[in-house]
């Protein structure tokens, strides 16, 4: 009927994995002044009290990449 502890227990563990591993690639990545890094194609708008920043392609890059990885794990 529910989810036994061991699996819930191991997806828990999983999810522990990613964040410490998605904190030390920010880290990294803010350490080398990669963090915030405008791709063509972003949308930025600079006004006189006012910006805005909607990432388009780097979220598109981001899903793409991810989708592969995820997909890459899967397949075992």
């Amino acid at each position: 009927m529910g989810m036994n502890l061991e699996a819930m227990a191991k997806i828990l563990i999983g999810m522990g994995l990613f964040i410490i591993l998605a904190g030390i690639m920010l880290y990294g990545l803010s350490r080398l002044g990669l963090y915030g890094i405008k791709i063509p194609g972003d949308i930025y708008i600079r006004k006189e009290n006012f910006s805005f920043y909607f990432p388009v392609v780097s979220c598109i890059l981001i899903s793409l990449l991810l989708t592969l990885i995820i997909n890459l794990i899967g397949r075992r």
